[in-house]
C-alpha cells in the first residue's frame, strides 16, 4: 500500500532508482517523451488508470498501487468543500429542508452561516445542537422535549408556533370558547358557515392557524399553549372534506377545553374517530367531543340501526336537516362505520376556499408573512 502523504511522482521516482534509471530510461521503456515523465515525477501530470497499467507493467507492481497513490494524492490535495454542505447534509439528513425552502419558511441560502442561523432562528434555538433530532443526545427546548415528534411534523408545528406567535387575539377565555363552541354548532349545516370560524376562536382567545403539510407527513391538526393565556389550534387541511375539516377542528377544540397540550403539543396524525384502547385516554376525551359534535352519537346510532345496512341518499339528507348538519357530516360518519369510503362521495364538499375568504392560509402557493 502507498503512503497517502506521499505523492504518486515520488514513488514513481523511487521505483526508478531501485533500478538506476532515468527519466530517459523510464520514457524510452513506456513509449513516451521524456517530457511526459518529468512532468510525472514533479506532480503536474496524474496518473492515469492507462499510465498505472503501463508502469505497473514497467516496475511488475499491482496496477493499484498506483491507482491508489494517485487517488489519495489527490484527495489530500483538492479544494476544501464548501462549508455549506456539512450544514445541509446535516439537516437533511432530518428535516426535509428543500421543501422548508420551498415553502419559503426557510431561504435558499449557499453562506453557511446564514443557512444555519436560519434553522435556528426557526426553531428559536441558538445552535444546531439544539436543534430537536439534530442532536446525538436528545436536548429540550424550551424545557420541553420533541424527540419523540417525527422530524417533518415537527418542522410544521414549529411553523404554526411562528405564525401563531405574531398573531394579535385577546387572552383565553373559557366561558367565552365554550360560548364559541356553541356557535359553532349552528354552522355546521351550510359549507360556506366556515368562513366564520377564525374569527369565532379568535374572540374567544385561540390563535388558529392553517398550514398545509409537508409532503408524507400525514399530520391533521395540533393542539398547545403559547402560555396560560394562549392556546393555538393548528389545521393542515390534508383532506379538504367538510366532515375532515369539523371533526379534527372539535377533536382540537376539545384538547383546548380540556386543558391539553399545556406541558407538550398534542400533534394528531390520521384522526378518526377511533376508540380502541390504543389511544390514551385524552385522545379518546377528543374523538369522543368531536364525533358528538359532527352529529349527536345517540341519533346517528338510532339512524344507523334502523337504516343497515342500506343508506339511501334521500334518508340521509333528510336525516341530516333533522340533526341541523350538513348531509357530509352524517356520510363521513357513516362512511367510518361501514368502512365503506364510496358512499354518498357527493356530500363530501370541499371546505378551503370558503375558510380561506377569511383568514390567510400559509400553502398552496401562499406564504404567510412573519418576522423570519
Amino acid at each position: 500500500m502507498s503512503n497517502p502523504h506521499v505523492s504518486p511522482g515520488a514513488l514513481v521516482l523511487a521505483d526508478m532508482e531501485q533500478r538506476g534509471w532515468t527519466q530517459s530510461d523510464l520514457a524510452f521503456a513506456l513509449g513516451i517523451t521524456t517530457a511526459a515523465v518529468n512532468q510525472i515525477l514533479g506532480d503536474k501530470r496524474g496518473i492515469s488508470p492507462n499510465m498505472a497499467r503501463a508502469l505497473s507493467a514497467a516496475f511488475n507492481r499491482p496496477t493499484e498501487y498506483y491507482v491508489a497513490a494517485q487517488a489519495m494524492w489527490d484527495a489530500q490535495n483538492a479544494e476544501p468543500p464548501d462549508a455549506a454542505i456539512s450544514a445541509r447534509a446535516r439537516i437533511l439528513a432530518k428535516y426535509p429542508l428543500r421543501d422548508m425552502i420551498k415553502r419559503g419558511w426557510i431561504s435558499a441560502d449557499q453562506d453557511s452561516h446564514k443557512l444555519e442561523q436560519q434553522v435556528c432562528d426557526f426553531f428559536g434555538v441558538s445552535t444546531l445542537d439544539e436543534v430537536p433530532h439534530l442532536s446525538h443526545s436528545a436536548k429540550k427546548t424550551a424545557n420541553i422535549s420533541y424527540e419523540e415528534i417525527p422530524a417533518p411534523q415537527l418542522a410544521w408545528l414549529f411553523r404554526v408556533k411562528k405564525i401563531a406567535e405574531e398573531m394579535v387575539v385577546p387572552a383565553y377565555n373559557r366561558e367565552y370558547f365554550l360560548n364559541a363552541i356553541e356557535e359553532m354548532s349552528r354552522l355546521r349545516d351550510d359549507v360556506a358557515n366556515v368562513r366564520k370560524v377564525p374569527r369565532i376562536l379568535s374572540n374567544a382567545g385561540v390563535r388558529f392557524v392553517v398550514v398545509e403539510s409537508l409532503p408524507g407527513s400525514k399530520i391533521d391538526g395540533v393542539c398547545f399553549w403559547l402560555n396560560e393565556n394562549s392556546p393555538v389550534i393548528g389545521l393542515s387541511l390534508r383532506f379538504d372534506r367538510i366532515d375532515n375539516f369539523w371533526f379534527v377542528l372539535r377533536h382540537e377544540c376539545a384538547h383546548v377545553i380540556h386543558g391539553h397540550g399545556k406541558a407538550k403539543p398534542i400533534v394528531d396524525n390520521e384522526v378518526t374517530e377511533d376508540s380502541s384502547n390504543q389511544l390514551n385516554d385524552e385522545e379518546k376525551i377528543a374523538n369522543s367531543d368531536a364525533a358528538d359534535f359532527c352529529v349527536p352519537k345517540a341519533r346517528l346510532e338510532s339512524f344507523y340501526l334502523r337504516k343497515k345496512p342500506l343508506f339511501p341518499d334521500r334518508e340521509v339528507v333528510a336525516f341530516s336537516k333533522m340533526v341541523n348538519v350538513h348531509p357530509g357530516l352524517v356520510v363521513g360518519q357513516l362512511q367510518r362505520k361501514l368502512g365503506r369510503y364510496d358512499l354518498l362521495r357527493q356530500h363530501l364538499v370541499k371546505v378551503r376556499d370558503h375558510l380561506a375568504s377569511a383568514m390567510m392560509f400559509d400553502g398552496w402557493g401562499d406564504v404567510m408573512p412573519t418576522s423570519v
